[in-house]
């Protein structure tokens, strides 16, 4: 690996940090989860907010930066399926008051792009605040990757005892969540955690693609 993708690799660590439960950390605070020394956080820290990806809001706590803002919306206005699927994820939420979650896919991992506000007033859940999950082992992941037609991620990973691994199992699941329309998860990503996932559909039913 070059200098030059390690110095961005620990950067996009350490901007991955920073979400809506946690949106300010301390240096040192980082240093302690990232277990690296705290020179080289501070570093890190200070290059990130010198180019305006983060911010320092005083007595070693940092925030995230005004430009990231300029990215994210530029990304957004990049989706036309966005502000719908997002719309459509809210109402969602509000008709049943839990958590619900708009996600792609990518590679062979399922990205949760966004949460609702309903439904996050009970304890965490498994997986609620990461952003990249495992596809196959997420009621998300298993639908997007039977919409794409996609086989099973090698190698299979087994989370718990429920996980599907087998190809011939993945086969007729796949089938089974096209024919359906729906994909479901139960303890398969960690034991006491279930999902239930639906495509965003666009006219004609078409069903979105995060980049089409």
């Amino acid at each position: 690996m070059t200098r030059t993708h390690a110095t961005v690799e620990a950067a996009v660590r350490v901007l991955e940090l920073f979400d809506a439960d946690r949106t300010e950390w301390t240096l040192s605070d980082l240093a302690r989860h990232l277990n690296q020394p705290t020179s080289t956080v501070h570093e890190q820290l200070q290059t990130l907010a010198g180019v305006g990806l983060l911010v320092r809001l005083g007595r070693g706590r940092y925030g995230l930066g005004w430009r990231l803002l300029k990215l994210s919306s530029a990304l957004y206005g990049s989706l036309p399926w966005y502000a719908p699927a997002h719309d459509a994820m809210e109402r969602l939420a509000r008709g049943t008051h839990l958590l619900a979650f708009l996600c792609v896919l990518h590679g062979d991992s399922v990205l949760c792009v966004a949460r609702s506000v309903q439904g996050r007033d009970g304890p965490p859940v498994a997986g609620e605040l990461d952003f990249e999950l495992p596809a196959h082992a997420t009621a998300s992941g298993k639908l997007l990757l039977a919409l794409a037609g996609q086989a099973l991620p090698q190698p299979t990973a087994a989370f718990t005892p429920q996980t599907l691994t087998g190809a011939a199992a993945w086969n007729a699941e796949s089938r089974s969540i096209r024919a359906q329309g729906h994909a479901l998860s139960r303890d398969e990503w960690a034991p006491g955690t279930s999902g239930l996932a639906v495509p965003v559909r666009g006219e004609g039913a078409r069903c979105w693609r995060p980049w089409a």
